[in-house]
């Protein structure tokens, strides 16, 4: 890790009311005190002072905060200085400072040293980085709760659950000429099978909520010339796709981002699926059937105003695959009515015209979407994490037989494999951990 007093702009480069230029380090109170001409700047206490350079020429009148260590975000002396927005006085205040002593922090440096320090933990850090980069409310909320410490008191329960494990392991192995009671090796199968059950609820959790990150897939689907980018272009309130009679305008799919409620949508106009001998064509429509496979809600658009034949009949097939229930609309019903909405009698259904407004899909849209991500349950927000738990359940999946035929040692090998892969979430695993539950619990001085 590099060393020494590091500076940086806290807050987006460019014009605003105000900017924040933040300090870390041993130094960071020596340098406030220079550029401030304040020999005293109390700890969490807001000081309006003037700004100058080493020259003693004026910057700017600033805010200017004191965190004394360990009590702040690097858990180092921290100063931030509150000033003007702009292109400049930033500039020059991050100048003056780095002339006396400072030098310019890397890429996330004060989040890297707030974990070095024992500030955060790595599911923290990682909830750092992503928050500021969310894009929709669920997002926000499930960081929130990560960056408050959820997830690292979830590793640390199965790490402590996994350490008395290899606790009880590791004093065996000293009596393994005796016979061990088969009600020892019955309780600790039955702990590995209750933590195994744990990290698989944790993990299907997070895969049907996986959505609240990536954003809900929404899936416009219909024969050609239904009205799909009509739809798309309705819902995103302005003219995304090309519309016009001519079947099979929309050759490849269109995918835009638009908020419903406090989701992130991801909603994909497909190319009309039909048969068809032209190439381009062809490769568009079975990306239409990927996009149905992974979707996580279709919106089905049937044409009112033609009778149902054999690519609608198509169309209902792969409605009928898909793993959730459609919302299947009945487009062009301000047109004359031709559709024989019987052969829709499994699907709720509702008509739908292009003159309508889109408030009553789009609240069905979060209505579904709602009732998909209502759990509170614990959820991972990246592959790491999720590999991670992956990982520690395989390998208790594997340490079951070597238990069963009272093969300790590699017991104890593979609950150290799950105890190491369960703990690059938060913070390492240290053997130490075990050697204190051992001595803790037995007493192995007799």
């Amino acid at each position: 890790m590099n060393t020494g007093t590091i500076a940086a702009l806290a807050t987006p480069h460019g014009v605003g009311s105000i900017a924040i230029v933040r300090l870390s380090g041993d130094k960071a109170l020596e340098i406030a005190k220079k550029i401030t001409t304040q020999q005293n700047l109390e700890p969490r206490y807001a000081t309006l002072t003037m700004l100058k350079t080493s020259s003693n020429e004026p910057i700017d009148q600033s805010i200017v905060i004191y965190f004394k260590a360990p009590n702040s975000f690097t858990a180092e002396d921290v100063v931030e200085f509150q000033c003007h927005g702009g292109l400049i006085v930033a500039r020059l205040i991050l100048e003056t400072v780095i002339e006396y002593g400072a030098r310019l922090a890397e890429p996330g440096e004060f989040t890297k040293r707030a974990y070095l320090n024992g500030r955060i933990d790595l599911s923290e850090a990682e909830a750092v980085a992503d928050l500021i980069v969310a894009k929709s409310d669920d997002a926000a909320k499930v960081l929130a709760r990560q960056l408050r410490g959820d997830l690292k008191d979830y590793v640390n329960s199965l790490r402590d659950k996994l350490t008395n494990l290899l606790a009880y392991s590791e004093v065996s192995i000293d009596y393994a000429e005796e016979d061990l009671p088969q009600d020892l090796i019955d309780n600790m199968l039955e702990k590995v099978a209750v933590i195994q059950k744990e990290l698989i609820n944790t993990l299907e959790a997070s895969n049907g909520r996986k959505q609240l990150m990536e954003g809900f897939r929404v899936a416009i689907v219909g024969k050609p010339n239904v009205g799909k980018s009509s739809l798309l272009n309705a819902l995103l309130h302005f003219n995304r796709a090309i519309v016009s009679d001519i079947a099979g305008t929309t050759r490849d799919t269109i995918e835009e981002q638009l908020q419903v409620g406090t989701h992130l949508v991801r909603i994909i106009d497909t190319a009309g699926i039909r048969s068809s001998e032209d190439t381009i064509e062809k490769i568009g429509i079975e990306r239409s059937r990927e996009s149905i496979q992974s979707a996580d809600i279709v919106i089905a658009l049937f044409d009112g105003s033609r009778e149902f034949d054999t690519e609608d009949k198509h169309i209902l097939e792969l409605l009928e695959e898909h793993s959730s229930k459609p919302i299947v609309l009945i487009g062009k019903s301000d047109l004359e009515q031709k559709f024989d909405k019987s052969v829709l009698s499994s699907f709720a259904y509702q008509a739908y015209s292009i003159k309508d407004n889109t408030t009553d899909l789009v609240k069905q849209l979060e209505d579904l979407m709602d009732t998909s991500n209502s759990s509170d349950a614990l959820m991972l927000t990246n592959i790491r994490q999720v590999n991670a738990v992956k990982s520690a359940s395989e390998a208790l999946e594997l340490c079951k037989e070597p238990l069963k035929n009272i093969e300790l040692e590699f017991f104890s090998f593979h609950i150290n494999d799950a105890i190491s892969t369960i703990s690059s979430i938060s913070q390492p695993y240290e053997y130490d951990e075990m050697l204190d539950k051992m001595f803790s619990n037995f007493c192995l001085g007799k």
